[in-house]
């Protein structure tokens, strides 16, 4: 691995004062090495993070990938970390047509990552270098602990999907504590989502009447104004929660390093530092996990964009479409996101330009009306940029396909039946109802399980753990080995309530009910499982 020569960095300076000059922002300093397919495949298990903590885990992932790249060999083009600076690294076999085209890519990556909302906990940090300090620690600790210190590592990533994520984005992004007041805190994250549980529509219309007042010192006494006609009973509530002084949620892996009695022993604190680690890392990643539409997306239109654009395109239109064909066309089966994440975003550009965003289109029901709107506004390329600012993958989504979308690019939900005459499994189009394919990209997205600490059924011998019931149930082969990890965190016994979809047995004359939704508390205690309906 080595960084890119002087003419090709020549090529990349001069691909970030085009991509400046069409608005995207991004800071000065980025480094771009050289690897092999060889550095590629150890990097990967990593997270592309040369500096992360070294884990037997990632060892056997290095060993399968090599075992795949031997039966499908393969020559990505560029991966790109979100650190500071940001590093990128590439093949050694790039002609300098193709490193523009994926510089420009590239970039649009990197105004993503320093930009979009999602991120904003990241925008401050020296990740590699955090990362290189945690390895270090880790090592010291393996010399003094041993194998004790995988296994906490391995526990802890057993549920580091349940770090609280959306909680840091809320506290970045909306609870500045220079600019809001813990009594709109309360208001928005404990009042309405906890003791009202008010519905989606109507949190955000009171977001809305909180950001529609105009800013002063009055804004704020104007709003409580507002929710004290509404809910007399608030100011009691907020006095009372302050005396309290309770703290907002943690999430389980928080939980259980600040409270696990067995960690809180003096012979195991050193396991908080590594549990640590591994909370850490993975709030650092997750805005990717949650963002990968958009992201590819928007780094696919802006290669698209400027690359066009380029002089240095000459002679090479042809390669060139040939490629970004490769990169973006839709898949009739399975999900490209760099596809739909681009026609999105050209779809919303088109829209804003129309004036289709506004109010007004969207009562019309006239559907040749609707083809035929046309108010030549000019704002596409503002809604795009807000676009990078604000959403992620599920609001893109919820948002902004329908049936119009659906039928601009003939997409189609697929499913599969057997072939009784062939003995082959076939494809067909099972949908092309905008509902269905919104749901099947929906389902697609990364989304772990809501779980979270039941403080009032938790004491020193049990830590008892609820999980929110959103439609999917846990994978079953995962919980006892999960549970396991947590009771040793612990130190004793770990209850878990969930649901679980059940199927009736069938009657008396072969025929079966619907499954139905049945609650059960998961035990682990002394390594062993056991299950019980409620």
């Amino acid at each position: 691995m080595y960084l890119i020569d002087q003419h090709t960095k020549k090529i990349m300076e001069e691909c970030k004062l085009r991509a400046r000059d069409a608005g995207l922002s991004f800071d000065d300093e980025s480094l771009e090495y050289i690897v092999t397919n060889r550095d590629m495949l150890e990097l990967s298990p990593k997270l592309m993070i040369p500096t992360l903590y070294d884990y037997w885990v990632n060892d056997v992932e290095v060993l399968k990938g090599i075992g795949k790249y031997k039966l499908y060999p393969s020559n990505p083009y560029e991966t790109v970390i979100n650190s500071r600076p940001a590093i990128s690294f590439y093949n050694d076999n790039n002609p300098d047509w193709l490193n523009i085209m994926i510089f420009y890519h590239v970039l649009g990556h990197i105004d993503f990552f320093q930009n979009n909302i999602m991120f904003k906990h990241t925008w401050n940090d020296d990740f590699v270098g955090q990362a290189l300090a945690d390895k270090r620690l880790i090592a010291n600790l393996r010399s003094e602990h041993g194998r004790w210190v995988d296994y906490i590592i391995e526990f802890a990533r057993s549920i580091d999907n349940l770090a609280g994520y959306y909680d840091l984005v809320w506290q970045n992004n909306y609870m500045d504590k220079n600019a809001i007041s813990s009594k709109l805190e309360y208001y928005f994250k404990v009042f309405l989502q906890e003791a009202e549980k008010v519905p989606d529509h109507e949190f955000y219309k009171e977001v809305g009447r909180f950001n529609n007042l105009p800013e002063g010192k009055t804004k704020e006494s104007t709003f409580f104004a507002g929710v004290k006609k509404k809910h007399p009973e608030f100011e009691a509530l907020y006095k009372k929660y302050t005396k309290s002084g309770k703290k907002p949620k943690t999430d389980v892996l928080e939980y259980i390093r600040d409270n696990s009695p067995f960690l809180s022993k003096q012979e195991n604190q050193w396991m908080k530092s590594v549990i640590n680690i591994v909370r850490n890392t993975s709030l650092y990643f997750s805005p990717q996990g949650r963002s990968k539409i958009l992201n590819e997306g928007w780094a696919s239109y802006w290669h698209d964009e400027l690359f066009r654009l380029d002089d240095r395109i000459t002679g090479h239109e042809i390669a060139y479409a040939k490629t970004n064909a490769f990169v973006t066309s839709i898949n009739r089966v399975g999900l490209n996101p760099y596809a739909i994440g681009l026609r999105l975003i050209q779809y919303i550009e088109d829209m804003a330009n129309k004036g289709k965003l506004e109010f007004d289109f969207q009562l019309i029901e006239n559907i040749e009306e609707r083809k035929g709107y046309n108010k030549n506004t000019g704002g596409g390329r503002d809604a795009v940029f807000s676009l990078r600012k604000d959403f992620s993958d599920f609001t893109l989504i919820n948002t902004f396909i329908g049936q119009e979308f659906v039928d601009l690019h003939k997409l189609f939900v697929t499913g599969q039946r057997l072939n009784p005459q062939r003995g082959t499994v076939e494809y067909y189009v099972k949908s092309r109802k905008a509902e269905d394919y919104k749901q099947m990209i929906l389902d697609s997205l990364y989304h772990p399980p809501d779980i979270v600490v039941d403080e009032s059924k938790t004491g020193e011998d049990v830590l008892y753990l609820n999980h929110n019931f959103e439609g999917k149930q846990l994978y079953r082969p995962y919980v006892p080995e999960t549970m396991i990890g947590i009771e040793y965190l612990w130190g004793c016994k770990v209850q878990l309530e969930t649901t679980e979809i059940i199927n009736p047995p069938k009657k008396e004359d072969g025929s079966r009910d619907g499954p139905v939704n049945k609650r059960v508390v998961y035990t682990m205690k002394n390594k062993k499982i056991d299950k019980h309906l409620l």
